[in-house]
């Protein structure tokens, strides 16, 4: 897998939603689909992940992002690089 890299997202000092993204910036979504209410997945158009939208921040724990990314076949991520999440 490649690095991932995680975007928060702020409405008045407030976190509205995060992507984790699992491929580069250039990679186009083809479809998204609803993993819990509060993680989608999206994918590309040959059915390989591209990234996580994170929706609700009180109802995604760690434990669940890495089930979901277990689920799409890429490794599970250390709790380290999701800190900015709880941190929002």
């Amino acid at each position: 897998m490649k690095a991932t890299t995680l975007e928060v997202t702020f409405r008045k000092g407030r976190p509205l939603a995060a992507y984790l993204r699992l491929e580069g910036p250039r990679a186009k979504v083809k479809t998204t689909k609803e993993a819990t209410p509060a993680l989608l997945v999206d994918f590309d158009e040959v059915g390989r992940a591209l990234g996580l939208e994170i929706l609700a921040f009180d109802d995604t724990t760690v434990a669940c992002i890495n089930e979901v990314l277990l689920s799409i076949g890429h490794a599970a991520l250390p709790d380290k690089e999701l800190a900015p999440l709880r941190a929002a």
